[in-house]
Protein backbone atom coordinates (compact mmCIF):
# COMPACT_ATOMS: atom_id res chain seq x y z
CA UNK A 1 0.00 0.00 0.00
CA UNK A 2 1.42 3.66 -0.76
CA UNK A 3 1.08 5.94 1.90
CA UNK A 4 0.46 8.96 0.03
CA UNK A 5 -2.49 10.90 0.49
CA UNK A 6 -3.75 8.25 3.40
CA UNK A 7 -5.60 8.70 6.68
CA UNK A 8 -3.68 7.01 8.84
CA UNK A 9 -4.16 6.29 13.13
CA UNK A 10 -1.26 5.24 15.16
CA UNK A 11 -1.83 4.27 18.66
CA UNK A 12 0.67 4.57 21.85
CA UNK A 13 2.19 7.58 19.66
CA UNK A 14 2.90 9.75 22.53
CA UNK A 15 6.78 7.76 22.64
CA UNK A 16 8.76 4.65 21.63
CA UNK A 17 7.76 2.72 18.66
CA UNK A 18 4.32 5.18 18.25
CA UNK A 19 6.24 8.44 17.92
CA UNK A 20 8.68 7.29 15.41
CA UNK A 21 6.09 5.39 13.39
CA UNK A 22 4.26 9.20 13.09
CA UNK A 23 7.70 10.70 12.08
CA UNK A 24 8.78 8.35 9.59
CA UNK A 25 4.95 8.00 7.83
CA UNK A 26 4.84 11.73 7.92
CA UNK A 27 7.81 11.43 5.39
CA UNK A 28 5.84 9.65 3.15
CA UNK A 29 2.82 12.20 1.99
CA UNK A 30 -0.08 10.87 3.58
CA UNK A 31 -3.26 12.98 3.66
CA UNK A 32 -3.39 13.23 8.37
CA UNK A 33 -1.74 11.58 10.54
CA UNK A 34 -4.08 10.70 14.18
CA UNK A 35 -1.89 10.11 17.10
CA UNK A 36 -3.50 8.12 20.26
CA UNK A 37 -2.21 7.34 23.15
CA UNK A 38 -3.84 7.12 27.02
CA UNK A 39 -1.08 10.40 27.60
CA UNK A 40 -3.17 12.67 25.45
CA UNK A 41 -0.72 15.52 26.08
CA UNK A 42 2.39 13.66 24.77
CA UNK A 43 0.36 12.44 21.69
CA UNK A 44 -0.56 15.99 21.16
CA UNK A 45 3.39 17.16 20.62
CA UNK A 46 3.87 14.07 18.67
CA UNK A 47 0.60 15.22 16.18
CA UNK A 48 2.23 18.78 16.47
CA UNK A 49 5.16 17.65 15.02
CA UNK A 50 3.77 15.41 12.22
CA UNK A 51 0.62 18.43 11.25
CA UNK A 52 -2.00 15.53 12.72
CA UNK A 53 -4.55 15.55 15.30
CA UNK A 54 -4.36 13.55 18.64
CA UNK A 55 -6.54 11.88 20.33
CA UNK A 56 -6.25 10.92 24.18
CA UNK A 57 -7.56 7.40 24.48
CA UNK A 58 -7.51 3.89 26.60
CA UNK A 59 -6.60 1.16 23.74
CA UNK A 60 -7.71 -1.11 26.34
CA UNK A 61 -11.59 0.24 26.12
CA UNK A 62 -13.70 -0.77 23.28
CA UNK A 63 -16.08 2.35 23.84
CA UNK A 64 -13.14 4.63 24.27
CA UNK A 65 -11.67 2.82 20.62
CA UNK A 66 -15.14 3.30 19.42
CA UNK A 67 -16.11 6.70 20.34
CA UNK A 68 -12.15 7.59 18.49
CA UNK A 69 -12.70 5.86 15.22
CA UNK A 70 -16.38 7.47 15.08
CA UNK A 71 -15.06 10.69 15.81
CA UNK A 72 -12.23 10.36 13.38
CA UNK A 73 -14.34 8.87 10.54
CA UNK A 74 -16.90 11.83 10.48
CA UNK A 75 -14.63 14.65 11.41
CA UNK A 76 -11.17 13.91 9.72
CA UNK A 77 -12.03 11.08 6.88
CA UNK A 78 -12.09 7.80 6.42
CA UNK A 79 -9.31 5.87 7.86
CA UNK A 80 -6.78 3.46 5.55
CA UNK A 81 -4.51 2.35 7.63
CA UNK A 82 -4.54 1.62 11.27
CA UNK A 83 -1.43 0.93 13.12
CA UNK A 84 -2.30 -1.01 16.51
CA UNK A 85 0.91 -0.35 18.47
CA UNK A 86 0.43 0.55 22.01
CA UNK A 87 0.88 -2.39 24.38
CA UNK A 88 2.20 -2.85 27.69
CA UNK A 89 4.58 -5.43 29.89
CA UNK A 90 4.06 -6.37 32.75
CA UNK A 91 7.05 -8.59 34.36
CA UNK A 92 6.38 -11.75 36.52
CA UNK A 93 5.14 -15.24 36.55
CA UNK A 94 2.43 -16.93 38.44
CA UNK A 95 2.38 -14.14 41.14
CA UNK A 96 0.97 -11.70 38.56
CA UNK A 97 -2.63 -10.60 39.92
CA UNK A 98 -5.58 -11.39 37.56
CA UNK A 99 -6.09 -8.11 37.39
CA UNK A 100 -2.47 -7.40 35.35
CA UNK A 101 -3.40 -10.42 33.56
CA UNK A 102 -6.54 -8.95 31.94
CA UNK A 103 -5.07 -5.18 31.64
CA UNK A 104 -2.46 -7.14 29.55
CA UNK A 105 -5.24 -9.14 27.71
CA UNK A 106 -7.33 -5.46 27.22
CA UNK A 107 -4.60 -3.77 25.88
CA UNK A 108 -2.08 -6.30 24.08
CA UNK A 109 -5.11 -8.28 22.66
CA UNK A 110 -8.59 -6.73 22.48
CA UNK A 111 -7.22 -3.03 21.29
CA UNK A 112 -6.64 -4.65 17.85
CA UNK A 113 -9.90 -7.28 17.85
CA UNK A 114 -11.53 -3.91 18.57
CA UNK A 115 -9.95 -1.74 15.54
CA UNK A 116 -11.12 -4.55 13.62
CA UNK A 117 -14.10 -4.70 14.73
CA UNK A 118 -15.29 -1.38 14.34
CA UNK A 119 -13.13 -0.79 10.86
CA UNK A 120 -13.14 -3.83 8.55
CA UNK A 121 -17.04 -3.48 7.64
CA UNK A 122 -16.07 0.04 6.74
CA UNK A 123 -13.17 -0.86 5.07
CA UNK A 124 -15.05 -3.54 3.14
CA UNK A 125 -17.64 -1.16 1.81
CA UNK A 126 -14.33 0.80 0.56
CA UNK A 127 -12.53 -1.28 -0.92
CA UNK A 128 -9.67 -1.79 1.22
CA UNK A 129 -7.62 -0.72 4.43
CA UNK A 130 -4.29 -1.90 5.93
CA UNK A 131 -4.16 -2.92 9.72
CA UNK A 132 -0.01 -2.83 11.01
CA UNK A 133 -0.36 -4.84 14.35
CA UNK A 134 2.68 -4.47 16.72
CA UNK A 135 3.39 -7.62 18.81
CA UNK A 136 6.46 -8.69 19.59
CA UNK A 137 9.19 -11.28 19.22
CA UNK A 138 7.44 -12.93 22.82
CA UNK A 139 3.99 -13.63 20.40
CA UNK A 140 6.21 -16.53 18.43
CA UNK A 141 8.87 -17.59 21.29
CA UNK A 142 7.42 -16.66 24.70
CA UNK A 143 8.70 -14.15 27.47
CA UNK A 144 11.30 -15.35 30.06
CA UNK A 145 10.59 -13.81 33.17
CA UNK A 146 6.94 -12.02 32.24
CA UNK A 147 3.92 -14.65 31.88
CA UNK A 148 1.29 -12.16 30.80
CA UNK A 149 2.91 -10.43 28.15
CA UNK A 150 4.19 -13.52 26.17
CA UNK A 151 1.07 -15.20 26.09
CA UNK A 152 -0.96 -11.81 25.52
CA UNK A 153 1.26 -11.27 22.69
CA UNK A 154 0.91 -15.13 21.26
CA UNK A 155 -2.67 -13.99 20.90
CA UNK A 156 -2.10 -10.69 19.17
CA UNK A 157 -0.46 -12.67 16.59
CA UNK A 158 -2.72 -15.42 16.44
CA UNK A 159 -5.98 -12.86 15.83
CA UNK A 160 -3.67 -11.13 13.64
CA UNK A 161 -3.26 -14.40 11.32
CA UNK A 162 -6.81 -14.63 11.87
CA UNK A 163 -7.61 -11.41 10.23
CA UNK A 164 -5.54 -11.98 7.11
CA UNK A 165 -7.03 -15.26 6.49
CA UNK A 166 -10.81 -13.91 6.73
CA UNK A 167 -10.49 -10.59 5.05
CA UNK A 168 -6.72 -10.89 3.37
CA UNK A 169 -8.15 -11.50 -0.05
CA UNK A 170 -10.80 -8.82 0.49
CA UNK A 171 -9.38 -5.43 0.09
CA UNK A 172 -7.85 -5.65 3.93
CA UNK A 173 -3.90 -5.77 4.23
CA UNK A 174 -2.18 -6.89 7.31
CA UNK A 175 0.91 -7.23 9.26
CA UNK A 176 2.12 -8.58 12.37
CA UNK A 177 5.53 -6.83 14.02
CA UNK A 178 7.09 -9.04 15.98
CA UNK A 179 10.78 -7.18 17.16
CA UNK A 180 13.00 -8.26 20.27
CA UNK A 181 14.10 -5.55 22.30
CA UNK A 182 13.51 -2.13 21.58
CA UNK A 183 14.88 0.83 23.08
CA UNK A 184 11.88 2.81 24.40
CA UNK A 185 10.61 3.63 27.37
CA UNK A 186 9.01 0.23 28.42
CA UNK A 187 12.50 -1.54 27.91
CA UNK A 188 14.50 0.62 30.30
CA UNK A 189 16.33 -1.62 32.79
CA UNK A 190 16.04 -4.41 30.53
CA UNK A 191 19.17 -4.07 28.57
CA UNK A 192 20.42 -7.30 30.30
CA UNK A 193 17.51 -9.17 29.82
CA UNK A 194 17.05 -12.61 27.87
CA UNK A 195 15.26 -10.26 25.49
CA UNK A 196 17.93 -8.26 24.82
CA UNK A 197 20.26 -11.30 23.98
CA UNK A 198 20.48 -10.40 20.70
CA UNK A 199 20.90 -6.30 21.00
CA UNK A 200 18.45 -3.72 20.93
CA UNK A 201 17.24 -1.80 18.15
CA UNK A 202 16.16 1.76 17.93
CA UNK A 203 12.47 2.81 17.78
CA UNK A 204 13.45 4.57 14.41
CA UNK A 205 14.66 0.80 12.94
CA UNK A 206 11.73 -0.35 13.86
CA UNK A 207 8.97 2.46 12.12
CA UNK A 208 11.45 2.43 8.55
CA UNK A 209 10.44 -1.64 8.65
CA UNK A 210 7.32 -1.45 9.53
CA UNK A 211 6.73 1.45 6.92
CA UNK A 212 8.17 -0.66 4.27
CA UNK A 213 6.26 -3.69 5.50
CA UNK A 214 3.05 -1.70 4.38
CA UNK A 215 4.49 -0.84 1.56
CA UNK A 216 5.27 -4.31 0.34
CA UNK A 217 2.11 -5.71 2.01
CA UNK A 218 4.15 -8.15 4.43
CA UNK A 219 2.05 -10.04 7.01
CA UNK A 220 5.14 -10.96 9.44
CA UNK A 221 7.45 -8.31 10.43
CA UNK A 222 11.09 -9.35 11.92
CA UNK A 223 13.08 -6.53 12.61
CA UNK A 224 15.24 -8.67 14.62
CA UNK A 225 15.89 -11.84 11.19
CA UNK A 226 17.72 -14.01 13.91
CA UNK A 227 13.99 -14.55 15.10
CA UNK A 228 13.46 -16.64 11.93
CA UNK A 229 15.94 -19.25 12.82
CA UNK A 230 14.43 -19.33 15.97
CA UNK A 231 11.37 -19.92 15.13
CA UNK A 232 12.36 -22.76 12.86
CA UNK A 233 14.24 -24.32 15.74
CA UNK A 234 11.09 -24.46 17.55
CA UNK A 235 9.01 -25.95 14.91
CA UNK A 236 11.78 -28.54 14.57
CA UNK A 237 11.94 -29.84 18.08
CA UNK A 238 9.93 -28.47 20.10
CA UNK A 239 10.99 -30.14 23.46
CA UNK A 240 14.70 -29.39 22.66
CA UNK A 241 13.80 -25.58 22.38
CA UNK A 242 12.46 -25.41 25.88
CA UNK A 243 15.14 -26.89 27.07
CA UNK A 244 17.37 -24.02 25.07
CA UNK A 245 14.80 -21.46 26.82
CA UNK A 246 15.25 -23.30 30.10
CA UNK A 247 18.83 -22.27 30.03
CA UNK A 248 18.50 -19.08 28.63
CA UNK A 249 16.03 -18.09 31.66
CA UNK A 250 18.76 -19.41 33.96
CA UNK A 251 21.65 -17.33 32.45
CA UNK A 252 19.93 -13.93 33.12
CA UNK A 253 18.21 -13.64 36.22
CA UNK A 254 14.61 -12.03 36.04
CA UNK A 255 14.43 -8.30 36.19
CA UNK A 256 12.50 -6.19 39.39
CA UNK A 257 8.87 -6.05 38.67
CA UNK A 258 9.25 -2.08 39.51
Amino acid sequence: MDLQGKTIVITGAATGIGRALALTIAKHGPRHIICADIDGASAQHTADDVGGSAFAVDVGSDQAMAQMIEAIERDIGPIDVFCSNAGILRIGGLETSLADWQRSWDVNVMAHVSAAQHLVPRMLERGGGYFLNVASAAGLLNQIGAASYGVTKHAAVGFSEWLAITHGDQGIGVSVVCPQAVKTAMTEGLEHSAAAVDGMITAEDVARICVEAIENETFLVLPHPTVASYIQAKAADTGRWITGMQRLRDKFDAPNSE
